[in-house]
């Protein structure tokens, strides 16, 4: 069984970083997608970054491109979400996901089979 563990959550302020890392565990993890997701209060779950098995392909929602950086290492099972210049908007409860096909890439919350507990980013103005 897989588990996800996000850690790095908390309060940054506007224009500062923050940093992040989500822990695999239980299966090959270097062989799937890996997603981070957001879910502000009271909206949906959003698609912020993703990241393909091998690491060499990323992708962003518009509005963090240039801002958020998403990276892996395989040798750790950890994935990072790198935050510069975070907005108050982008404060919301962070979620680690993995992808649910071997080898494959998506962007929507159903290409995604294990989540994360969460992790609350609240972006201070």
């Amino acid at each position: 069984q897989v588990q996800l563990v996000e850690n790095g959550g908390g309060l940054v302020s506007a224009g500062g970083s923050l940093t992040l890392s989500c822990v695999a565990s239980g299966r090959t993890f270097s062989r799937f997608p890996m997603g981070w997701f957001r879910q502000p209060p009271g909206k949906e779950r959003e698609f912020v970054a993703g990241i393909s098995w091998s690491g060499k392909n990323a992708y962003y929602r518009d509005s963090v491109r240039g801002r958020f950086a998403i990276s892996r290492d395989n040798a750790k099972n950890t994935v990072y979400l790198r935050m510069k210049s975070p907005k108050p908007e982008d404060s919301a409860v962070y979620f680690c996901a993995a992808g649910s096909v071997m080898y494959g890439l998506g962007n929507r919350v159903r290409d995604f089979g294990t989540w994360g507990q969460g992790t609350q980013v609240t972006v201070s103005s």
